[in-house]
């Protein structure tokens, strides 16, 4: 169950596409580069329970990317793509993003990404990661939006 404690949401945005147009490209991982301002790279399987390695813009360090892998956790078409980071002896960190999308009519969606910081580092986290990730978010949101409207409008 989400709440709202360390919970970072995007934008919920309204996208003139179908929900398996947006969920076509939330799932077509090589081409993240050519749309995805935030998760610039991704590489998965997309399996239950397999690693999804995600690559962000290093906020720190201009330039470079930030590896991070999760595991897949949860794969509902046209619905939810989820993953989580579970704490580990390494890294105490552990998180959950969904990524949303809501059917609004035959041709059109509403689209949202939460992550939820959770275990012992967890306000830790969204004090120092909070902002950065919820802008990253927004621009994803934002992104998706105008990625999903424009390959639409070409099919039409």
């Amino acid at each position: 169950m989400t709440t709202e404690k360390n919970l970072v949401r995007s934008l919920t945005v309204d996208i003139a596409a179908p929900a398996e147009r947006v969920w076509s490209i939330l799932i077509d991982l090589p081409s993240y580069p050519q749309w995805n301002p935030y998760t610039v790279k991704v590489e998965s399987t997309l399996r239950l329970g397999e690693a999804v390695n995600l690559y962000l813009p290093n906020p720190a360090s201009p330039g470079e990317l930030l590896h991070v892998v999760e595991y897949l956790a949860d794969f509902e078409p046209q619905r939810l793509l989820a993953w989580e980071m579970h704490a580990s002896a390494d890294n105490p960190d552990a998180a959950r993003r969904e990524q949303l999308i809501e059917r609004t009519g035959p041709n059109s969606c509403r689209y949202c990404t939460t992550d939820q910081f959770l275990g012992p580092t967890a306000d830790t986290v969204m004090s120092n990661h909070g902002p950065w990730v919820k802008q990253g978010f927004d621009a994803v949101a934002l992104a998706l939006k105008a990625r999903a409207e424009l390959l639409h409008a070409r099919r039409n």
